[in-house]
């Protein structure tokens, strides 16, 4: 009823949104925003996705009813613009109809400018302080930007800078200084407290089963740490983190490559059958989903089976399949950016998404090595600290030895030593 109006039988009836705006407008080729739509939400009340179809179909928007008016209208010359925070949720029909723009978030110096040229000035001026009470230094901005927010545009941030600016306020009514405030990194800890958010902070050491994946999200790109442990058990893989289908089904693919390749990857192929393979994506509490975490699942599940620990400032992101073979990718940009946050300083992406990197600003792209893979193969040697030699099923096991017992080491599948933890099967 919003989008096509109530019939004039009800009491109190309207016409529906669209031509209310239209006559708002005074004009027939307004620009119409419609803001998140991917918010919309289907109850017993109606689908406004559905009566939205005809307003952005331009087969069907030049003839539209609004039940008010009881005559057709032409929406055809109307311009609709409509905004979405995931494009995953919004309607495929609805999808259908429109032109996908994707707009990146802001990077680090982007954000900073923005504080500088248009945030601060107007926080200031809304909390009644002047040039001669405070000066924001760049330092502190970017300590804001960096420990106390995390998000792909700048509303936080403006929060966070309405935040100090209060703080301020609050010091020069009691304290009455002679000379203005510097809000450097020391004055925004002091103001804001406990940083919210670790910056360029990665694992100590290089371990085994350990790897930096990279995901794109609606605030902005993250970096994901999967884990990976094996265990003495009866082949099963358990999966925890609060995973989606989709990445759920893309360890699965991971973990069949990994079967299917097991002795190629320094792996004997007997050691599945006795062993339960764990895969943890922390943090636990926040849904994840998407397939390209696959190549650094695989990475980790080599890791984990091979005992060959894994460069802890290294990141990769792409999608695997059961041939090996790693798929392009979305959200390049943002990835980039996360990784950069936490001073990685070489990333793998897919072949395919070379082309993108034209598009990404050089100082995104400064510090970081920027390594295409067309093949998983080509990952391990430049992630673990030694690539994974071949072995064969034969050398695990020899005729006067069938009937006994043999331990694996966990560190090196060619190698059999005590001081390891080890893996019985027969």
């Amino acid at each position: 009823a919003e989008i096509r109006g109530h019939r004039r039988t009800y009491i109190g009836a309207l016409p529906g949104k669209i031509v209310q705006s239209m006559k708002k407008a005074k004009t027939n080729n307004p620009v119409l925003l419609l803001d998140e739509i991917d918010k919309m939400g289907q109850s017993h009340m109606g689908d406004p996705a559905s009566a939205l179809l005809e307003v952005l179909d331009q087969e069907q928007n030049k003839e539209f009813m609004d039940h008010y008016l009881e005559v057709e209208y032409d929406l055809s010359n109307v311009m609709f613009i409509c905004t979405a925070n995931t494009q995953q949720d919004i309607p495929l029909p609805l999808m259908d109809r429109l032109e996908i723009i994707t707009l990146s978030g802001y990077s680090e110096l982007e954000k900073r400018s923005i504080a500088q040229k248009y945030l601060v000035p107007r926080q200031m001026k809304e909390n009644g302080l002047k040039d001669s009470h405070v000066e924001f230094k760049e330092d502190g901005i970017l300590e804001i930007i960096r420990s106390y927010t995390r998000e792909a545009g700048v509303r936080s941030l403006e929060r966070q800078i309405a935040k100090v600016c209060r703080k301020a306020v609050s010091d020069i009514v009691r304290d009455k200084p002679e000379s203005l405030i510097p809000l450097g990194k020391e004055a925004i800890n002091r103001y804001l407290g406990v940083t919210h958010f670790q910056y360029g902070q990665i694992e100590g050491h290089n371990e085994i089963g350990l790897i930096n994946g990279l995901a794109w999200t609606s605030v902005g790109g993250e970096t994901l740490t999967i884990e990976v442990t094996t265990m003495k058990g009866s082949g099963k893989i358990q999966l925890t983190g609060k995973l989606g289908d989709v990445m759920k089904e893309s360890a699965q693919a991971a973990l069949s490559y990994v079967r299917s390749n097991a002795n190629s990857l320094g792996i004997y192929s007997k050691v599945f059958a006795n062993l339960d393979i764990h895969v943890h994506v922390p943090e636990g509490a926040t849904p994840k989903d998407g397939p390209s975490a696959g190549i650094a699942i695989t990475s980790a599940l080599v890791s984990a089976l091979t005992g060959i620990p894994i460069y802890k400032d290294v990141a990769l992101t792409g999608e695997v399949t059961l041939r090996g073979k790693i798929l392009p990718i979305g959200g390049l940009k943002e990835k980039l950016l996360a990784a950069k946050r936490v001073n990685i300083i070489k990333v793998l992406i897919p072949d395919e998404n070379t082309k993108d990197l034209v598009e990404i600003p050089n100082e995104i792209k400064d510090g970081i090595e920027i390594i295409p893979v067309k093949n998983v193969r080509e990952v391990f040697g430049q992630v673990m600290e030694r690539v994974p030699q071949p072995v064969k099923d034969d050398d695990l096991e020899t005729p006067g030895q069938k009937e006994k017992s043999h331990t694996l080491r966990g560190d090196h599948v060619g190698d059999f030593s005590n001081n390891e933890a080890t893996f019985s099967h027969s």
